[in-house]
């Protein structure tokens, strides 16, 4: 390392060290793996990231299905941005991480759980008489409130819409779709939501109103990702037909 009285930064060699030490715990790791997968599956600790578009509105219900289901399962959670969940994933101080796709989050495997459409919300009476699903054309882009770069969200939005304008004009503020919510809901402008979020009731107690947005591919995938090659590949397969089973009841 360089070390100044303020910083102290990895040389270019610490660097590479850094990468290969990550490289050895990560296996490391999967040997502990490869003895818990040969045992009694989802009976163990399991560590998994899940980005904030996803945790509040599907693990309330998707939670008590698993303890119900695998009741020796200690599951970790930790809520972090798409990119973050990623690289955790990849320096082993997560097993798994609940995302949306598509996003690139390197060499990964991944199982379907389902897919979560997209809503346009907007203030009460904005339009005054809306129709029963919204096309991008009818997005006004100068009032456009996206997330923050970083949530995965705001690109599978602007995609979906296809309108490259949008990019451009759209205010990107809110750092959660609470946050978006209640701005909205003062009249500030309209945004852009995922379906689950509208059914785990993000929008009571507002004045806020939705409808889904009619476009091609305006909706995203909901997966859970995990390492190539790990040990543990049927345990996540068992998790995630147990995520869509819960989901879709």
């Amino acid at each position: 390392v360089e070390r100044t009285r303020r910083v102290v930064r990895f040389t270019p060699l610490g660097h590479k060290m850094v990468t290969k030490a990550h490289r050895i715990l990560r296996e490391a790791e999967e040997l502990a793996d490869m003895a818990r997968a040969a045992g009694k599956p989802l009976a163990d600790e399991l560590r998994m990231s899940v980005i904030p578009t996803i945790a509040p509105f599907l693990l309330p219900k998707l939670l008590p299905a698993l303890r119900k289901q695998y009741p020796d399962l200690k599951l970790y959670l930790r809520e972090e941005t798409s990119s973050a969940a990623c690289e955790s994933l990849h320096k082993g101080q997560v097993d798994c991480v609940l995302l949306a796709l598509p996003f690139g989050c390197g060499d990964v495997e991944h199982a379907h759980l389902f897919d979560d459409g997209l809503y346009v919300a907007f203030p009460k009476g904005e339009p005054a008489n809306p129709p029963s699903r919204m096309t991008p054309d009818t997005i006004d882009e100068s009032r456009l409130l996206l997330l923050v770069d970083g949530h995965c969200l705001k690109d599978h939005a602007l995609a979906a819409c296809n309108r490259p304008e949008l990019r451009a004009s759209a205010t990107m503020l809110g750092t959660s779709l609470h946050t978006l919510i209640l701005m909205v809901d003062n009249g500030l402008g309209q945004t852009l939501i995922p379906e689950m979020a509208v059914k785990a009731g993000l929008l009571d107690g507002t004045e806020v109103e939705a409808r889904p947005l009619d476009a091609p591919h305006a909706s995203r995938e909901i997966a859970l990702v995990w390492r190539t090659n790990s040990p543990r590949q049927s345990e996540f397969e068992l998790l995630a037909e147990a995520m869509r089973s819960s989901y879709l009841k």
